[in-house]
C-alpha cells in the first residue's frame, strides 16, 4: 500500500456474483452465477449465461425479470495497514434502483433512486481479512407501485402510471420507442476509499465579460478541518502552466482562489464549426506539512460566454430564444438523445464516440439529452466538450403528472445537486430544462395551471410538480452552477402556453400527428426553437432481417415499405431545416433559431423516429438534414397564388405558381456566390436556365429570387394542364465554380407524379476506379436515390440523393471495395 496518508481508490469489480432471491424460472434458489462484467445489470448477464433469450427477438421472455428480487455480492479483502489509516468509505456511484446493502451481514445503506451516488464511512464495519459485501435489490416495478398505493395514482404519457413516483430511468418502463425492460443492478462503479483527508468538493466557475476577459473561482472544500498545503495550477490544453498558485498554508474549508485573464491571454471553446475546442484543466494538490500527498484532483473546464437571448423581434411579435456562445448567435441544428440502449452498461466510451462523431459528421452541432432517460455518463459530456456539440440537458422527468410529497422532494433535491454538481464544468452543456412536456401534459388535463401565478408554492394543486419545476430545480442550479435555467421543454414563459410559436421552445409535432399538416408547412408551423419534431422511418433492412431473425420470407411487405418510409422521413424532415433555417435572418430578425430532430438514436432495433438506427446504420433522413446543416445551402418553395378580378364570381380566376429561391450562410464572413437556376419538364425536352450574382449574408438566410415558375402557364380553370416542372438551384463559388450548395425543387405530392419511363431516366451508376466512390448522373431529373450493395454495409457519404441532367454527383463509399451498386429511386416501378 503507498503511505497511510495518501488517499487510495480500490475500485470493485471483480469476483462478483449474483442470484434470484428465493428462485424462479430464470435461477434456481441458491444458486449463484458468475458476474462477467463489472458494473452490470441483471439482464446483462442472464443473456450472457444464455439463461434467457435474446430480449430483441423474444421480448415476452423476459418480463418477469423487473418484478423478481435480485442480490449481488462479493469479498473485499482489506489489511491491517488500510484498517490504520484516518477514514474508509464504500462508494456506489449508482444503484438501479431500490437497494439494500450489507457490509458483513450489517446494514449500511438503503437507496431508492438510480441517479444518485451514495458515500458510506465504513471504517468501523471492516475487518482485517475478508469482508461480505450483499446488496439486495428489490422489484422497482412492485416497489413503485406498493408507493402509488400509498399516495396516488397520477396521469401519464407512456408507460406504467408508478413509474411517476420511481426515480429510475422512465423509459424502463416502455415508450412509443421503446420496450418494458425493467433494469435491476449497480448500474455504475463501486468503489472502496482509504485516506486521511480528501478533497469533497471542486467547484470552477468562469465568468467571461462582453469584452470576454475571464475571471476564474476556484472553491474546493475538505473531508477535515487541518493545517494542510495546498496548491492550485491552471493548465493550458497541451499541459503548460498558464496561471496557478504555489503551495500554501490553508487551515479552512472550502478554500478558495481566483485569477483574472485578459483575453488574448487563453483561447476560447466554440461549438463545432465557430471555432476550435481547447480544454484547460484545474490541478488541486493538498499535502500535509511533511509534503506528503493527501489528496490531489484534476478537472477540465473551459473558456466560453454562453447566453441564452430571449430578446423583442423586428416584425413579429414575440421574443427571440437563441443560443450565444462568444458573443455569436448561433443557428443549433441538431438532434434529441435518447438512451443508446435498453442496457446502460453495454454502451462503452467507443459507443458514445461514435454516436457523437456521426452528429458532427452530420453537420450538427446541439444534441438534447431527453428527460425520460438518464443524465448520461461522463464520457458523453466530455466528448460533447470535445467535439464541439453544445448539450441541452433535461432534469429526469417526462410526460407526467409527478408528485411533490415530501420524501419525494427530497430524493429529487439531492438528485439535481449531485448532477448539476457533476455538469456544471462542462462547456458543452448550456442549458438546463425542468422536464420534458409535462406542462403539456397539465394543459392536456386542463389541470391548474395559471401562467402568471409567479409566486405559489403549488404543492396543494393538481399540479404540484410546478413546485420542483418552478422552486425547487431553479434554486439548485442558481446555487451549484451558473448554467440557464429553462422550466421545462416546451415552455414559452411570458405567460403563455407551451404550444405559443412566439416564444420560448416548441415541440412541433403537428405534421407526424396532431393536425396531420402537410411538411411543407412547416415554414407556418415554425417556433422561435423547434426542440422536438419528427417522423418515422424504417431502419437499414439488415437491422430488419436481424429482428427477423434472419428469415427473408418474412422480409414482405417490409422491403418495399422500408425504401418509401425512409423517402418520406428523409423528404419530411429535410423541408423542415430547410424552411426553419430560411428564417434565421440576421441580427433581431432570429424568427426561428434552432431545430432538433427527434431523434437522433435507437435504444433498440425498431421502426422509429431515429435518423440513425440502432446498429448506427444512418437512414437516409440523416444524409438530407446533413446537407440543409452544410456551411451553405440554397432553398426554394413553390406556392400557387390565386387572384380574381370579379370578386363576386367563382369562375374567374387565375392561378399563378411562384418560385422563391434563399441561401443560407453559417460562417461568419459574407459569401460571393453565383446563383444557378435551371428549370425541366419530367416529360418533354424542354429546358430553361439562367444565373446571376449573389452575396450571402454572415450568419444569415439571404433572399436571392423570386418569380414565376419556369415553364408553367398562368391557368385559369382548375383542368388546365399542370405541367411536372423540376427546378434545380446550385450555388458555386465565382472563382472555382465548386457547388456550395445544390437542392431540386419537385411539384408536391409525389403521389400525383407520373414518372418517366426507366430507359428515358438514363441513370448512370458508375462505381469509381479507387472502388471506393460512385458517381451518378442521368438524362432525366431523379427524386430519392438510395445506393445499396449486397452483403456488408458501406459508409456512403450521402442517400436520398435529388439528381438532374448536366450535374453528376460523386458519391463516397467507404468499404465499397469495387463491388457493384444497386440503385433505388422514385418511379422506378419496383414498388
Amino acid at each position: 500500500m503507498a503511505d497511510a496518508t495518501e488517499k487510495v481508490t480500490r475500485i470493485l469489480n471483480e469476483a462478483w456474483q449474483f442470484t434470484q432471491i428465493g428462485g424462479g424460472e430464470v435461477v434456481k434458489d441458491g444458486e449463484w452465477l458468475e458476474v462477467t462484467e463489472f458494473p452490470t445489470t441483471v439482464h446483462v448477464e442472464l443473456l450472457k449465461a444464455k439463461k434467457i433469450p435474446d430480449p430483441i427477438l423474444v421480448l415476452t421472455s423476459c418480463t418477469g425479470i423487473g418484478e423478481s428480487e435480485w442480490a449481488f455480492k462479493t469479498e473485499i479483502n482489506v489489511t491491517e495497514a488500510e484498517l490504520a489509516s484516518t477514514a474508509a468509505d464504500l462508494v456506489f456511484d449508482g444503484l438501479d434502483t431500490f437497494a439494500t446493502v450489507l457490509l458483513n451481514g450489517k446494514e449500511i445503506l438503503q437507496t431508492e433512486n438510480q441517479f444518485v451516488s451514495h458515500r458510506v464511512p465504513v471504517k468501523d464495519h471492516l475487518k482485517a481479512g475478508t469482508n461480505d459485501l450483499l446488496i439486495n435489490f428489490a422489484s422497482a416495478f412492485r416497489k413503485g407501485r406498493e408507493v402509488e398505493q400509498q399516495h396516488e395514482k397520477l396521469n401519464l404519457w407512456n408507460g406504467d402510471s408508478s413509474r411517476l413516483h420511481v426515480r429510475k430511468a422512465q423509459y424502463n418502463y416502455g415508450w412509443d420507442w421503446g420496450p418494458v425492460l425493467m433494469t435491476v443492478g449497480p448500474w455504475k462503479p463501486i468503489s472502496l476509499e482509504i485516506y486521511s483527508l480528501r478533497i469533497t468538493d471542486l467547484d470552477i466557475r468562469t465568468k467571461l465579460s462582453e469584452t470576454l476577459d475571464a475571471s476564474i473561482g476556484v472553491h474546493f472544500s475538505m473531508s477535515a478541518v487541518q493545517p494542510v498545503m495546498a496548491s492550485v495550477r491552471i493548465k493550458n490544453p497541451d499541459g503548460s502552466l498558464l496561471i496557478g498558485q504555489s503551495s500554501v498554508k490553508v487551515h479552512e474549508s472550502p478554500v478558495q482562489a481566483h485569477f483574472t485573464l485578459s483575453s488574448g491571454l487563453f483561447e476560447l471553446w466554440y461549438p463545432v464549426g465557430y471555432g476550435k475546442q481547447p480544454i484547460y484543466t484545474v490541478e488541486i494538490i493538498v499535502t500535509d506539512e511533511q509534503k506528503n500527498v493527501l489528496d490531489q484532483q484534476t478537472q477540465k473546464f473551459a473558456f466560453r460566454r454562453a447566453r441564452v437571448v430571449e430578446d423583442e423581434l423586428i416584425d413579429q411579435e414575440g421574443r427571440t430564444f437563441l443560443f450565444e456562445i462568444n458573443n455569436i448567435r448561433v443557428f443549433c441544428g441538431g438532434s434529441n438523445w435518447i438512451p443508446a440502449d435498453s442496457f446502460l452498461t453495454t454502451v462503452t466510451t467507443e459507443r458514445y464516440r461514435q454516436w457523437l462523431q456521426l452528429l458532427v459528421d452530420g453537420n450538427q452541432n446541439m444534441i438534447r439529452v431527453w428527460g425520460g432517460g438518464i443524465y448520461e455518463a461522463d464520457a458523453f459530456y466530455d466528448i460533447c466538450d470535445e467535439l464541439g456539440i453544445l448539450v441541452w440537458q433535461d432534469f429526469m422527468f417526462g410526460c407526467g403528472q409527478y408528485p411533490a410529497y415530501n420524501s419525494f422532494l427530497k430524493s429529487v433535491e439531492l438528485e439535481a445537486e449531485q448532477n448539476v454538481k457533476r455538469l456544471r464544468h462542462h462547456p458543452s452543456v448550456v442549458i438546463l430544462a425542468g422536464n420534458n412536456e409535462d406542462y403539456q401534459v397539465a394543459e392536456s388535463l386542463k389541470l391548474d395551471l395559471d401562467y402568471s401565478d409567479e409566486t405559489s408554492d403549488f404543492r396543494k394543486t393538481n399540479f404540484p410538480a410546478r413546485y420542483i419545476y418552478e422552486r425547487l430545480l431553479p434554486s439548485v442550479t442558481e446555487k451549484f452552477s451558473d448554467i440557464h435555467y429553462h422550466r421545462s421543454s416546451p415552455y414559452s414563459g411570458y405567460g403563455k402556453p407551451t404550444t405559443d410559436k412566439a416564444y420560448g421552445d416548441l415541440h412541433q409535432w403537428n405534421v407526424w400527428h396532431g393536425s396531420q399538416e402537410p411538411w411543407h408547412n412547416w415554414d407556418i408551423l415554425a417556433g422561435r426553437f423547434v426542440s422536438e419534431f419528427g417522423m418515422e422511418g424504417y431502419p437499414n433492412i439488415r437491422t430488419v432481417d436481424y429482428w427477423l431473425g434472419g428469415d427473408e420470407k418474412e422480409r414482405y411487405p417490409q422491403s418495399s415499405y422500408v425504401y418509401y418510409t425512409q423517402i418520406m422521413q428523409a423528404e419530411t424532415l429535410a423541408s423542415a431545416y430547410r424552411l426553419w433555417r430560411r428564417n434565421w435572418k440576421g441580427r433581431g430578425r432570429e424568427y426561428t433559431a434552432g431545430a432538433l430532430v427527434w431523434q437522433i438514436n435507437d435504444c433498440w432495433p425498431v421502426t422509429s423516429w431515429a435518423i440513425v438506427d440502432y446498429f448506427l446504420r444512418p437512414k437516409p433522413a440523416y444524409f438530407t438534414i446533413k446537407r440543409e446543416l452544410r456551411p451553405y445551402t440554397v432553398g426554394m418553395t413553390r406556392k400557387e397564388q390565386k387572384s380574381s378580378p370579379d370578386p363576386l364570381s367563382a369562375a374567374t380566376f387565375t392561378l399563378t405558381t411562384f418560385v422563391e429561391v434563399w441561401g443560407t450562410n453559417s460562417t461568419l464572413s459574407e459569401r460571393k456566390a453565383t446563383l444557378e437556376v435551371t428549370s425541366f419538364d419530367l416529360h418533354s425536352e424542354w429546358t430553361d436556365k439562367f444565373a446571376q450574382e449573389v452575396v450571402l449574408a454572415p450568419n444569415a438566410s439571404t433572399e436571392l429570387w423570386k418569380g414565376e415558375l419556369p415553364g408553367q402557364s398562368v391557368r385559369t380553370k382548375l383542368s388546365d394542364e399542370v405541367k411536372t416542372i423540376v427546378v434545380s438551384a446550385r450555388l458555386l463559388d465565382v472563382q472555382t465554380k465548386k457547388v456550395l450548395g445544390r437542392y431540386s425543387n419537385w411539384p408536391e405530392p409525389f403521389k400525383f407524379i407520373i414518372f418517366p419511363d426507366e430507359a428515358k431516366v438514363g441513370l448512370s451508376v458508375r462505381v469509381g476506379s479507387d472502388g471506393e466512390s460512385v458517381e451518378l448522373s442521368a438524362q432525366k431529373p431523379i427524386k430519392g436515390i438510395v445506393l445499396d450493395v449486397e452483403g456488408e454495409d458501406v459508409q456512403w457519404s450521402d442517400q436520398a440523393i435529388d439528381l438532374v441532367p448536366g450535374d453528376p454527383q460523386v458519391i463516397k463509399a467507404v468499404g465499397l471495395k469495387g463491388r457493384a451498386v444497386k440503385a433505388r429511386y422514385l418511379g422506378d416501378g419496383t414498388a
